[in-house]
């Protein structure tokens, strides 16, 4: 067996890591904010803003780096700031239950902003402003999505503001803002002072008395205010806090985006009676803190490290990238296709439009808990900064650049026997390196000492999908087998159900010994055009193939029916609970139209084919026993009747000397060659060089097999064994039926040995059974395929039998009600279940094609 006891399972993220040493972004200038973590951060092209847990907004010169101002008025950490560039004006939100409106230009306060319900809102952790609209939407503590229309421009005299113009819901509501109700939570002291809530309490921060409650008074009493009426609320918004949001939108057509702790983002339409909900995207990964978009496409930051994206159009989950597992993502900015990540463990990342991490460095003492991107000067190539603040009381001034194109592929590494290693992180696409990841992990299933491997390929394989772009879980099969992979990559919403196909494959390996590679079994490694490694063929390979056709066509907004991956973990070792699950999470899959396959080869090198039948088999165990135990033949020899010539003469009784299986009606119901066949074996003769009737032999005709003999006792020449097992199988064909053959087996076997009057005991046990499979050669659904690979490899695609078993195919068939295909990627020298496995490069992306051309195909 290969050395894998102290296997590490490798890191989940398909994001390759294409980082070099100049990536990080030079740090320009660093700014402190004294005791207090920078929560929200917005810029124009003067002045940085920076709101604080204290309480102020710290206004920053952009060029000189110095403080220019401070603005007073929350008595609530400053929760969001965004900047209105149409307007001038700074929105800012606070844990006080008010927004505020700054001008940027005199940084003088101009009105206060109170929500429905007021302190009732609770915190108000996200703003968003829509200059089409003149909107500022609220997303609050108590769930609620809130807005204000600002229908009327405020007219400025000098360096003044006049509140005059503003719209009559400011001028019939200029209340000073200290008269404002007082709420017994948001405005109380601590306990221990025993005094009643007012609004300068503050949870005893800023209370009356304190040395900053005069300030705090001053700039609140001459503010006029502005309420949000009640028909300008959508209670319950989400089922969570509303922690985040972003405006989308073109020309007239405003949206906006909203995430929230119940995990999910929803989309709205935004119109001029209010936000109107049109689509909610569920991430299942933790809170959703943070959100930006970019053209028709959302991203996600959410609590346990992962970034959802999202398509608008098509309505679906595009990919997922995992920055980090475990740690919150608590904010995030873009510049041009550039994503920046920033995380509670101080990091942030930058990711490329390929989801590829170009730059990762240790930006904060703490928790990243802001950031914003904005130009270097007014000129639009003055070039762009990333801003960043966090809980080390720092603002952090990052040059950044945007995105170059980049060449479309990596050069891999090669050493002077021209070999690379997809392993080494730099493979050409995400295929052969998500396929390297794959490969590692040992899940060899019949050895009870790589169960935990087994455990983590599958759920690697399920991060991978999700990351794909599918919603994936794990099905456990019973106790001490390994679970089922369900992924469903969703394809664009349609107003018509969609098609549904299901693929199925199995993660799992058989043992890889070490003798007979020339390489690592479980590093994939590549040589002369071909990928070595346990598995790269069967089945890892095309299982990998298929996932990343799917997330192509999903990020090329192309993907109309759902595809959905059903991969076990037991095939190799006999299925087991595989048909039980599937039974029993039926509805979890769904209704399927068709069934895929991958896991066979193809007949020779350079011409394509499809499987379109397999035989069945029937395995089973013999035992033969005395009521003695093993003996020495020198001293019991010819006075007992021994298990190992009963089982000798017993095996002699199923074939006859012209290799004919001897049980009762074993051909009767052998479907008979038709002449359609009989040019496709020569077809096949002549592709191959070799003999027409070899092919009937293997493919379309039953046969038996005795494997193994096995003996109780040590095992030399002089020992009579007690006890004497064999191992036979049947392969049967269409149209033999598979319990009829099982019984007649049986039965023939207890006749024939009871006609030898042996005083031993036969016991016979089916092990494992799977009934024959052959497909429709004239359903449209094997004509697409079949129109697909001629398509993609220009040649017509040879049809082909295989002569051995997949159980799960049939089964599947009968239990979903619909036909299966069968799409080999491999070539006939593959060596699959043999030492230096392999699957050719060539093979390996032609076969991914042709099952994106033929899902187009059946969409269509």
């Amino acid at each position: 067996m290969a050395q894998n006891k102290n296997h590490i399972i490798p890191h989940p993220s398909l994001s390759r890591d294409l980082q070099s040493g100049a990536s990080a972004p030079l740090l320009v200038h660093s700014l402190y904010e004294t005791r207090s973590s920078v929560l929200s951060l917005a810029a124009n092209d003067t002045y940085i803003f920076s709101g604080s847990q204290n309480r102020d907004i710290s206004v920053w010169d952009k060029h000189t780096f110095t403080l220019k101002q401070t603005l007073l008025g929350h008595t609530g950490s400053v929760l969001a700031l965004e900047y209105a560039g149409d307007k001038e004006w700074l929105f800012s939100s606070s844990g006080d239950s008010t927004i505020r409106i700054w001008s940027t230009i005199t940084l003088d306060p101009l009105f206060v902003l109170v929500p429905y319900l007021e302190t009732g809102a609770g915190d108000l952790f996200s703003l968003a402003w829509s200059s089409i609209l003149q909107t500022i939407f609220i997303g609050c503590q108590n769930t609620s999505l809130q807005w204000h229309t600002f229908h009327d421009p405020i007219s400025r005299s000098g360096s003044s503001l006049s509140i005059s113009d503003v719209s009559s819901s400011v001028s019939s509501a200029s209340t000073p803002t200290g008269t404002r109700k007082v709420h017994k939570f948001f405005d109380s002291y601590p306990q221990f002072d025993r005094k009643p809530a007012d609004i300068f309490a503050n949870n005893g921060v800023v209370g009356r008395g304190s040395p900053d409650s005069d300030r705090y008074s001053d700039a609140l009493a001459s503010q006029p205010q502005v309420f949000i009426e009640a028909s300008n609320v959508i209670d319950s918004a989400h089922y969570g806090y509303v922690y985040c949001m972003t405006v989308l939108g073109a020309g007239e057509s405003v949206q906006l985006a909203t995430g929230s702790g119940d995990e999910s983002v929803k989309l709205w339409d935004c119109t001029t009676a209010g936000p109107v909900f049109v689509h909610e995207f569920t991430c299942n990964q933790g809170a959703v803190l943070a959100l930006v978009a970019k053209g028709d496409t959302i991203y996600a930051g959410c609590q346990d490290g992962h970034v959802k994206v999202f398509d608008l159009e098509t309505k679906t989950l595009v990919r997922t990238i995992i920055v980090q597992e475990g740690i919150d993502i608590i904010s995030m900015s873009m510049l041009n296709s550039d994503l920046y990540t920033c995380s509670a463990n101080g990091w942030v990342k930058r990711w490329s439009a390929s989801f590829d991490c170009t730059a990762a460095w240790d930006a904060h003492n703490g928790i990243v808990l802001s950031s914003t991107i904005t130009r270097r000067g007014k000129a639009e190539d003055s070039g762009f900064r990333l801003i960043t603040g966090g809980n080390d009381d720092h603002i952090k001034v990052w040059d950044v650049t945007p995105p170059r194109a980049r060449a479309s592929s990596i050069n891999l590494t090669r050493d002077e026997n021209a070999t690379f290693h997809v392993a080494s992180g730099l493979a050409s696409d995400t295929l052969t390196y998500a396929l390297s990841k794959f490969v590692s992990i040992p899940s060899i299933s019949c050895d009870p000492a790589h169960k935990e491997d087994c455990r983590q390929a599958a759920i690697w394989l399920k991060k991978c999908l999700v990351q794909l772009g599918a919603h994936s879980t794990l099905l456990p099969t019973g106790e001490g087998n390994n679970p089922l992979v369900l992924g469903t990559f969703e394809g664009s919403l349609r107003e018509h159900r969609k098609t549904r196909v299901l693929f199925y494959g199995h993660y799992d390996v058989i043992s890889a010994p070490l003798d007979g590679w020339h390489s690592d079994p479980f590093t994939v490694s590549g040589r002369n055009g071909y990928l070595y490694g346990r598995g790269v063929t069967d089945n890892k390979g095309p299982i990998m193939a298929v996932a990343c056709a799917a997330a192509d066509l999903l990020s090329r907004r192309a993907l109309e029916i759902d595809l959905v991956l059903l991969i076990e973990g037991e095939e190799e070792c006999g299925s087991s609970g595989f048909g039980e699950t599937v039974r029993k999470h039926k509805n979890l899959i769904g209704d399927i139209d068709a069934i895929l396959v991958s896991n066979s080869t193809w007949i020779a090198e350079d011409q394509p084919c499809i499987t379109y039948g397999l035989r069945g088999v029937v395995h089973c165990t013999l035992e033969i026993t005395s009521d003695l135990p093993d003996l020495h033949s020198g001293i019991e020899g010819g006075a007992v009747v021994e298990p190992m010539i009963d089982m000798v003469k017993l095996l002699a009784t199923l074939t006859d000397n012209h290799r004919q299986v001897q049980i009762p009606g074993f051909y009767d119901r052998v479907r008979p060659e038709t002449e359609e066949e009989k040019q496709l074996y020569k077809l096949l003769s002549n592709v191959t060089q070799k003999l027409a009737s070899s092919f009937v032999a293997r493919w379309r005709e039953p046969s038996l097999t005795v494997h193994t003999i096995e003996i109780s006792g040590p095992k030399n020449a002089t020992v009579i064994p007690g006890t004497v097992k064999a191992q036979v199988s049947l392969r049967i064909v269409p149209d033999q039926d598979l319990d009829t053959i099982v019984k007649s087996l049986c039965d023939y076997l207890s006749a024939s040995f009871d006609q030898l009057h042996s005083t031993n005991t036969l016991r016979v046990n089916v092990e494992h059974t799977a009934d024959w499979w052959l497909g429709s050669l004239d359903d449209p659904w094997f004509k697409a395929l079949e129109s697909a690979v001629q398509e993609e490899w220009g040649s017509e695609p040879l049809r082909i039998r295989e002569g051995g078993s997949i159980p799960s195919v049939p089964y599947l068939e009968k239990e979903f009600g619909c036909h299966a295909l069968h799409l080999p990627m491999g070539q006939s020298s593959d060596q699959a279940h043999l030492p230096d496995e392999r699957i050719s490069l060539a093979n390996l992306q032609k076969g991914k094609a042709v099952i994106e051309r033929f899902i187009l195909k059946v969409a269509a």
